[in-house]
């Protein structure tokens, strides 16, 4: 299983990406877990706070270019065909609420970052509430280098979060940054020893059970729906915008490159 749930004291539980093999990279079928687990996350009366991390040094490095795509090109047929849109129990719409922008979760989330949290990790990075990381995180929107279009929420979130110009460098560079410049930025609430990640995770998280749970989620949704970021309409522009970029030739030519170990050759169309 690629996503584990455990439940590791009262009313907290740990969802963690389990796919060392790929760099904590996703499939369809990881995606389909993730976005399962944070259902039932959502829907259980018993857990009240969600710590997400990932295996070892890896938190999360986004889709696995190599089968997500090829994954996603038969899904986008088979619903353009009138068919319905899922195989294996994959749908298109796993990506998106793997990464909680079209899954809402008015319960508190904390991230527990100790590797890579690039192109869907931000993406996801964007959707928790608390974030602490150790000095072997760094942090990214990489699809550009892949000619591919950052279509998780970082473009709508990121400005409200960090501000401008620190969102503009993040998406614009689409450079992995350090732990160190993501707190100067202000994506992180700290840095933590590696050996204290799991435990201060769980300070954090008994910081918030200690206080009642309704008027915890009502907070949240009051932030949520007061940055617009839960409201029917709020990602359209993102999305035309990412349906343009995937139907490039760059957007072939990208992961192509990648899978191939050499540079792309875009073209700009």
């Amino acid at each position: 299983m690629a996503i584990r749930y455990d439940r590791v004291a009262d009313h907290i539980i740990t969802i963690t990406i389990d796919r060392p093999e790929a760099r904590n990279a996703l499939d369809g079928h990881g995606f389909r877990d993730l976005a399962a687990a944070w259902r039932r996350f959502r829907d259980d009366d018993g857990d009240w706070v969600a710590i997400v991390t990932g295996v070892g040094r890896h938190f999360m490095a986004g889709a696995d270019l190599k089968t997500y795509i090829p994954q996603v090109t038969a899904l986008r047929r088979r619903a353009a065909a009138g068919a319905d849109d899922e195989i294996d129990g994959c749908r298109l719409s796993d990506g998106t609420d793997a990464v909680l922008r079209t899954l809402t979760v008015y319960k508190p989330i904390i991230a527990a970052v100790n590797g890579p949290c690039v192109a869907g990790g931000m993406e996801l990075l964007g959707g928790v509430d608390v974030r602490i990381a150790t000095e072997h995180a760094t942090f990214g929107a990489m699809e550009p280098k892949r000619g591919l279009f950052a279509g998780g929420g970082s473009t709508v979130r990121l400005p409200r979060q960090i501000g401008f110009p620190a969102a503009m460098e993040f998406l614009l560079t689409a450079e992995a940054l350090p732990a160190s410049r993501a707190l100067e930025l202000g994506l992180l609430n700290e840095l933590v020893a590696e050996e204290d990640l799991r435990d201060r995770a769980l300070e954090w998280a008994r910081r918030i059970t200690a206080n009642a749970p309704l008027a915890i989620r009502a907070t949240k949704e009051s932030v949520l729906r007061g940055l617009g970021l839960d409201l029917a309409g709020a990602y359209d522009v993102e999305t035309e915008l990412s349906h343009r970029i995937f139907a490039t030739e760059d957007a072939d030519e990208g992961p192509r490159a990648f899978a191939e170990k050499r540079p792309p050759l875009w073209r700009g169309r």
